[in-house]
């Protein structure tokens, strides 16, 4: 097994060890896609495990969030990214000290872009971890949704474009992300108060949370109108359909989809994409 083949191999077990959401529908993309889909992703999730780990005091995230977001607007060294995060390697996963791994695995043509969603996605963590994640307003929320799934949005337009010219709207993108992380956020509400966290804007109820929600998946819905290439089309339709009848449970009192309602929503969209 040769050394991209096998690397191949790791991104892919990675995924599916830290995303479930995402893990199904970057796997059923064509191998150009799969690639660069999945690096791009691991990338964010490298910064993502640095705002939410729970052992990591304030002061240490924002320096690894900010060395990381500045080392990612010149040309990435895995060797300096190493020095970054030398003193905390015991604390990290594995996802976000091979950061360098899925840096070289993604292709080179869209590399550029992926670092700067990246960068500008572990800056402004940065800056919600400084600000101890206090949202009081919806113009915060905006502002927190947009720098932790809204970019995810961007990138992945982004990477549509170079694949294969799809042009779609950038803040329907956005709204794509911020959609999913509101369900994210509903979802996770108590876990979230149990650890002193609130994303609710000030004086919001949970109705109100479920209402920015669907919004921002009115915004997915119009996005996926401008992509024409089936794959893309495929690619996109799973996580929404997820977030939907998330929505749906969380609204009939369940936490969250069970895992077969999970592989049942999949398989639905699956078949009819087969017929």
């Amino acid at each position: 097994m040769n050394d991209v083949t096998r690397l191949e191999k790791e991104a892919m077990q990675m995924l599916k060890e830290t995303s479930r959401t995402f893990y199904i529908p970057i796997k059923i993309l064509k191998p150009k896609l799969r690639k660069t889909v999945g690096s791009a992703y691991l990338c964010m999730r490298a910064i993502d495990e640095i705002e939410d780990h729970e052992q990591l005091d304030p002061e240490t995230k924002q320096y690894l969030l900010r060395s990381t977001g500045e080392l990612l607007k010149g040309k990435f060294s895995s060797v300096a990214y190493g020095e970054i995060i030398k003193p905390y390697e015991n604390e990290l996963p594995e996802v976000t000290k091979r950061l360098g791994d899925w840096i070289a695995f993604c292709p080179e043509g869209i590399v550029d872009k992926v670092l700067e969603s990246t960068s500008i996605m572990a800056n402004g963590m940065a800056d919600w971890v400084e600000k101890n994640w206090q949202i009081r307003t919806k113009e915060d929320l905006d502002d927190y949704t947009y720098y932790v799934a809204g970019l995810v949005g961007v990138m992945l337009s982004d990477i549509w474009k170079w694949y294969d010219n799809t042009e779609t709207v950038p803040e329907l993108a956005i709204g794509y992300g911020r959609g999913l992380q509101a369900v994210n956020v509903l979802r996770n509400q108590e876990e979230d108060l149990d650890r002193g966290v609130r994303f609710f804007p000030n004086n919001w109820s949970r109705e109100d949370m479920f209402q920015y929600a669907e919004a921002n998946l009115a915004k997915a819905d119009e996005y996926m109108k401008s992509i024409k290439t089936k794959n893309i089309i495929l690619f996109c339709r799973i996580p929404l359909a997820l977030a939907y009848r998330t929505l749906h449970a969380l609204k009939s009192g369940n936490e969250k989809m069970s895992r077969q309602e999970v592989e049942m929503t999949v398989n639905e969209i699956l078949n009819n994409d087969n017929r």
